[in-house]
Formats: structure tokens, C-alpha cells, sequence
């Protein structure tokens, strides 16, 4: 594969039954236990937002929605009104996992060739030119759901620390050019400070709005979601959109004014759409994600390579475990570049093969035991691989002015370009929400985009629009070249599984190219080795870096695997034996997963469970 040196495998040999042991079974939080419900989310008022959902009487889907437009208001650096969602969802009346599209498509006006005539070679990362039609809305609903997001928004939600980070990093952007977000972000001029009350009243004003007139058009609940969701794409907040992308100029990644491109018809002709998932099964496991417009088939991709590797010989805090789901990540992410995505250079059969369990035992059987250092995409079907070009990222920093942000939601100042490829600035984040009710009804939803520092708040919406085209290509006839009316590939990932072919866990992560890393060690530690929701989660987590960055300007690193320091010395050194280019981050630096379960009894009676994530003190699970 990548030349099969020899090396002392002695360092990934089989772990002895007693490692297991060595793992401390301490938890940062209880895994939490009910048979009412349970919510888990990255922010602990969105979670309580929806637990109180079901304690009113509704469903997983309205808590999920409701706690949603909350993540809209307390987490706005990751994501807001104006972003995407993609939700997969277990309906208990139906029996059937469904996957709902809220990732919205290019403009009609995006093409590669008019992103080429104003002299660009990729989509930029900030600014107007990179929005698609905001999914987040439309893949929502409304019914009593807004409440709780509107109360905070007009009368103040405590900002967290990170928020206050993100606005500090921008403040010079919003001072100077986008005066729209200054008098959003900065109250009297100044950067909020954490924990103080915050509100965004033009945003309570948008929703009370809408709630008003979708009233209006009512009576009944499914009228007045309907009219709500014609009065976002195709009434007055379709109308300022469309006014403001086309008259706007903002300064972007470039370093020059540039407006927008997305107009009213091009929100008036979308809509969320719903879908079948895809699927793999693992042992008494069947793992959910969304389509190859999603980089959710790279989780499906590594779990059906990973059937082959003898995972339970390797305890999940040994370099055995983490070197094997490293390496076929690696093998997942070089598919992704060269196979997914959802313009017309797409092939739905090469598609198709990547997830054949041929095809994956075949990619399997090219790692071993030392790590992979070049960048290998497969040929589905006997087909040939066609990668972008991969060097753009270079040229375009070499022009490009990054003194205001980058692509993905940044914090604290920027470093010198130079310093970016060592310092890893190319880092983000989002959101996510898992809930599980009372009847076996499940919901995961990974909101993102809009948040703060993309784009300027349309002042009379009190809002920004999302920039997720910057996932795209220019080079022309690629799976993900940028294409009017066609979505983007993006990188957001909620996950569900079935077991024994019942409904069983709802889950997901933030973390941009992340997601689909961290979301298949968490599963794998829980269904292979044992552990319970806050245990898998609380474990020590890492992430590889080998392939084209999602977010502008998409620099490609091949070979990086950073880690938490918590793992033991001797793992780690057994790594860097293997080749890995290991870099050690902070003790509670990777990861962010919530995720919730059910099953029932002996005597038939439902057992929920849930577990949050620790890292960033945010997360929280909720239940009873």
C-alpha cells in the first residue's frame, strides 16, 4: 500500500483482557437513565428547551425543532436562522428511519464561470458571494416550537465565552466594513462580555412576525406551519434577502467588495426534501446517515471497513484501536474528494459501489500496520478517481486578505498567514441535537451556517446568511463542482442506529470534517468494547488530518493525527513508531458528541438513556 516496512508490531499487538480494566470507569457527568424522555445537545438551554417540549406533551420532532431555533440564539458563532440543517429521523407510527435534506442549493446566478469572471478560483469563505438558500428554516417546523427562541432573543440569553471569542476575532471586520453586524454583536460599540445577557431584537421581531401572520393564514397547526414556511422563502423575509444580496457590496476573502448572488426565486423554488437514509450494517448494528450530498457516507464507509479489523482484539485507549480507525478514515476522505456530491458529475453507481461490502473489504485490505502518507481515492466499479486541484488553496492565500476571518467560525485573533499551516487555524465548529421520547420517536439534527462571522446580518432581518457553497469546486464536471440550483457537499452529519432492526441511538458531533472521525470511534467504543454513552464519549479522542480541507481555502494535509494528551506516553509513542505524524493536543481538545438511546425491558417497558459532551462545559444531556 504504502510500502508495508517492517516495524516492531509488537506495539499493536492484541490487547490482553485485562487493558480493559485499565480504563478508568470515572465519568465526567452520569450517563443519564429515564423512561419518559431524553435530550442531548451541545448548549444546556437548547436541551432543557426541548426536554420541556416533551414534558408539554410533544413529540421528539417538536422538541427537536424547538430546541433547534434555541441553538439558533445561544450558540449564534455556529450556526442561526440563516444556515442548514440536515435532520434524520425514527418515526415509531411509520417504523422507518427518514433523512430530511435542509442543505439549500447554489443561486441560480453560481456558476464556476461566474465565480472565474470576478477572478476567483474558489468560492470565497465570508462574505455574500458564498451563501446557498438557508435549509434551516424550511426543514424545521413551527406550531408552539418558536416560543422559547423568541422569549430569549427579546429579553436576553447569557453569551458564553466562545461566542464572545468569535465576536472578538471579527470586531475590526464589523467596525470597518460590516456596520450591520457591529450593531448586532457589539452593543454601545464594544465586545459583549461572557455570561452577561445578550439580545437580538430584530431577530425576536423577524420570528414574532412570522408567528403573527402565519397565524393569520391559519387556523390549524399544519396551515400554520405551511404559511410559515411560505412567508420565509417566498414573503417578506424572502423580500429582504433578496433585496440586500442585491444591493449590498461587503468586503470577502478576496479583500474586495463583492454583492451577492443569491435572489428571491432562488429561496421561492427551494424546499427541504425528504429521503430514505443510507445504511451498513455492523454486527447486530444497522448505522443511518444522510446521502452523498453529506459526508455522512464516510462514517458508513469506515464502519464497513472496520468490520475487518479485529477491533475487539484493540481497547479504545490503545494505539491498535486508534491506528486502524485512523487509516481507514484516510481511505473514507480520499473517497469523499474524488466520488461525492450532487452536480451533474456525479455518478450514482460509483456511489453505490462505495458502500458494497466488496468494495470495502478491498479498501480494508490495502492499510496495515504502518500509516498511510499518500493521498489514495478508490476506483468504485473499475472506475477512475478524478480529484480537483488540489494546489488552489496555496494560490489563493497568496492573494487572498484573511486579516477578518476565514471560512469556518474562527476565535480570538489570526495568526500570520505563514503561521497558519503549523498554528492549525483552520478550525470550527457547529451544533447538534439528539431526542428520544416516550413513544420510541428519535430525532438527530446537526444545525450549522449563519452563524455570526459569515456573513453581514441583513439589518432587517437581524440575521446572516449562511456561506456553505465554499465547499464546492470550480474545476468543471467534478461530483461537487459549484453548479446553479445543485447543493454543495457538506459536512453535516447527524447519525442513527438501529439494533436487533429496533429503533436504538440517536447521535452526533460538530466539528466540520470531524463530524465523521470522532462519530465512528464513539459508536465503535459503545458497540464493541462496551462502553456505556458517557464513558465512549468521555474517552480519549483524536482526529486525522489527510485530505482537502471543507472549509476556504481548503488546504490539503496529509498524515497529521492529533490526539488527546490523556492517552497514555507509550500509545502514542507507538503511533509515531507506525509513521503517524502525531501531534498532541490539550486533554479535553477533540470530540463533542451527544447521543441518546432506547430499549426495552425484560418486561417490555422502554429505557432511555443519555450521554453529553464535557468538552467546552456546554454540553449537557437532560432526561427523566
Amino acid at each position: 500500500m504504502h510500502g508495508h516496512a517492517p516495524w516492531s508490531i509488537s506495539c499493536f499487538a492484541p490487547s490482553h483482557p485485562t487493558d480493559r480494566t485499565t480504563m478508568s470507569t470515572f465519568t465526567t457527568r452520569p450517563e443519564i437513565t429515564g423512561t419518559f424522555g431524553v435530550v442531548s445537545s451541545t448548549h444546556w438551554l437548547a436541551s432543557q428547551t426541548a426536554m420541556g417540549v416533551l414534558e408539554r406533551g410533544g413529540n421528539a420532532f417538536d422538541a427537536a425543532v424547538a430546541g433547534g431555533f434555541v441553538l439558533q440564539m445561544v450558540e449564534p458563532h455556529l450556526n442561526g436562522p440563516g444556515g442548514e440543517v440536515p435532520l434524520l429521523l425514527w418515526s415509531e407510527s411509520e417504523q422507518r428511519m427518514l433523512a430530511v435534506n435542509g442543505q439549500g442549493v447554489a443561486p441560480a446566478e453560481a456558476s464556476a464561470q461566474a465565480f472565474r469572471r470576478l477572478g476567483f478560483e474558489q468560492v470565497p469563505g465570508i462574505g455574500l458571494l458564498p451563501a446557498t438558500v438557508p435549509g434551516a428554516f424550511g426543514a424545521w417546523s413551527l406550531a408552539e416550537v418558536l416560543a422559547p427562541a423568541i422569549g430569549y432573543a427579546r429579553d436576553g440569553f447569557p453569551l458564553i465565552e466562545r461566542a464572545v471569542q468569535a465576536i472578538y476575532a471579527v470586531q475590526d471586520l464589523f467596525r470597518e466594513q460590516w456596520t450591520s453586524s457591529a450593531a448586532t454583536w457589539l452593543p454601545d460599540g464594544r465586545v459583549p462580555a461572557p455570561g452577561a445577557l445578550f439580545r437580538l431584537p430584530v431577530l425576536a421581531a423577524t420570528y414574532e412576525r412570522l408567528v403573527g401572520e402565519a397565524q393569520r393564514r391559519g387556523p390549524g397547526r399544519i396551515a400554520e406551519i405551511d404559511a410559515a414556511v411560505d412567508i420565509w422563502y417566498r414573503g417578506f423575509v424572502a423580500t429582504e434577502i433578496d433585496g440586500y444580496y442585491r444591493t449590498a457590496r461587503v468586503r470577502d476573502s478576496s479583500g474586495e467588495s463583492h454583492g451577492g448572488l443569491l435572489r428571491y426565486d432562488d429561496l421561492a423554488n427551494w424546499r427541504a426534501t425528504v429521503e430514505s437514509p443510507l445504511t451498513i450494517d455492523f454486527g447486530r448494528y444497522t448505522l443511518a446517515k444522510c446521502g452523498f450530498w453529506s459526508q455522512g457516507p464516510a462514517f458508513l464507509q469506515q464502519i464497513g471497513m472496520l468490520r475487518h479489523a479485529g477491533l475487539e482484539r484493540h481497547a479504545p485507549h490503545t494505539a491498535g484501536f486508534v491506528h486502524r480507525i485512523a487509516e481507514a478514515a484516510k481511505l473514507a476522505m480520499a473517497d469523499r474528494a474524488a466520488w461525492y456530491g450532487a452536480a451533474p458529475g456525479a455518478s450514482a453507481e460509483a456511489q453505490a459501489a462505495l458502500l458494497t461490502d466488496d468494495y470495502l473489504r478491498a479498501r480494508w485490505a490495502e492499510t496495515g500496520e504502518r500509516a498511510a502518507t499518500d493521498f489514495r481515492p478508490g476506483h468504485p466499479g473499475g472506475r477512475e478517481p478524478r480529484l480537483p486541484d488540489l494546489d488552489v488553496a496555496a494560490r489563493t492565500l497568496r492573494t487572498a486578505d484573511v486579516r477578518f476571518g476565514i471560512g469556518e467560525p474562527t476565535f480570538a485573533a489570526l495568526p500570520p498567514v505563514a503561521e497558519w499551516a503549523e498554528r492549525e487555524v483552520f478550525v470550527g465548529d457547529t451544533c447538534h441535537i439528539d431526542v428520544i421520547d416516550r413513544h420510541g420517536n428519535m430525532a438527530a439534527a446537526t444545525p450549522s451556517g449563519g452563524w455570526l462571522s459569515s456573513s453581514p446580518t441583513i439589518p432587517a432581518l437581524g440575521f446572516a446568511i449562511n456561506t456553505r457553497l465554499q465547499m464546492t469546486w470550480m474545476d468543471e464536471g467534478l461530483p461537487n463542482t459549484v453548479t446553479p440550483g445543485v447543493l454543495p457537499c457538506t459536512t453535516l452529519s447527524p447519525s442513527m442506529a438501529l439494533r436487533d432492526g429496533r429503533p436504538y441511538m440517536a447521535f452526533g458531533t460538530p466539528g466540520g470534517d470531524q463530524q465523521d472521525q470522532w462519530a465512528p470511534a464513539f459508536f465503535l467504543r459503545h458497540a464493541v468494547h462496551g462502553m456505556n454513552l458517557q464513558q465512549a464519549i468521555d474517552a480519549p479522542a483524536w482526529h486525522v488530518d489527510h485530505f482537502p480541507a471543507s472549509f476556504w481555502p481548503r488546504p490539503t494535509t496529509l498524515n497529521r493525527l492529533t490526539v488527546e494528551s490523556r492517552f497514555d506516553p507509550a500509545q502514542i509513542e507507538a503511533l509515531r513508531a507506525a509513521g503517524h505524524e502525531v501531534r498532541v493536543g490539550e486533554p479535553w481538545s477533540e470530540s463533542r458528541m451527544s447521543a441518546c438511546t432506547q430499549e426495552r425491558d425484560a418486561r417490555g417497558r422502554l429505557l432511555l438513556r443519555a450521554g453529553a459532551n464535557p468538552r467546552g462545559m456546554q454540553g449537557y444531556a437532560v432526561g427523566r
